[in-house]
């Protein structure tokens, strides 16, 4: 049986233009291609997109996965190994949700109290929190991720963690905007989305459109999503409706 690509998309959960782009870069070939120029898909081609989605889950960028792929000989080894690093990212998400109650702890404590946060151990705000990996965080957007690769490729593995602490804090804040009752089209919630639309252009400019389709990847990506929601539940949804009224507001 075939698919054709926009069914493969809807089953996946990956765009058709990412489906294009893996093609492009030998990745993921269709088992064919119709008259008509469409894409058509079997099962082992859904075997192989089903690898690279878990491996892109995991943090692996697209030309190591090529890689693994590539030099991959038995697929129920391939999937056993797939399977031990599920494991261990569902771990380092368990830590990654504990260090931030632990952090929601100490700062209610401190407004409560009035008085400093204390922190005996600093190195625990970091745990379970590392550099997520370009490719499979911009999955959806090819463009920006090349983008993003290029702004990074002088940075020190020391810059790039230090700017994932920072998108994490600014998580937090939002999610500290939304506990307080602040609609996402407020005044409070717009100015920190507006930092967060100048802080996206400054590696490349984003179109209206392409803006749009990374607020709705809060909600629709399971990685977007499943950050914001271990920082708050429902944070994902109030990340999108702030920016959709940004764009409404400030790029119709």
């Amino acid at each position: 049986m075939a698919w054709p690509i926009a069914e493969v998309a809807r089953m996946s959960g990956v765009t058709a233009r990412t489906l294009r782009h893996y093609d492009e870069i030998g990745l993921l070939p269709p088992a064919r291609i119709g008259s008509n120029g469409h894409r058509y898909y079997e099962e082992g081609q859904l075997l192989r997109l089903q690898q690279i989605l878990v491996l892109r889950a995991l943090g692996v960028g697209l030309p190591e996965i090529a890689r693994i792929l590539g030099e991959q000989v038995d697929e129920l080894d391939a999937l056993r190994g797939h399977h031990r690093r599920l494991v261990a990212e569902r771990d380092r998400l368990d830590a990654l949700a504990a260090t931030v109650s632990r952090t929601i702890v100490d700062l209610e404590r401190s407004r409560k109290d009035g008085t400093p946060v204390t922190v005996n151990r600093p190195e625990n705000l970091f745990e379970g929190i590392q550099p997520a990996d370009i490719d499979t965080s911009l999955r959806d957007f090819p463009e920006h991720a090349e983008a993003a690769r290029r702004a990074t490729a002088a940075m020190s593995p020391d810059e790039i963690a230090a700017g994932q602490r920072e998108r994490t804090a600014r998580m937090i804040r939002l999610a500290e905007l939304m506990a307080a009752g602040h609609p996402a089209d407020a005044e409070p919630v717009q100015s920190a989305t507006d930092e967060e639309y100048r802080l996206l252009g400054t590696i490349r400019s984003v179109p209206t459109e392409e803006y749009l389709a990374i607020a709705r990847s809060c909600t629709e990506n399971e990685q977007w999503h499943a950050a914001y929601e271990a920082i708050a539940p429902g944070l994902a949804a109030y990340q999108r409706a702030a920016m959709e009224a940004y764009a409404a507001a400030r790029l119709s």
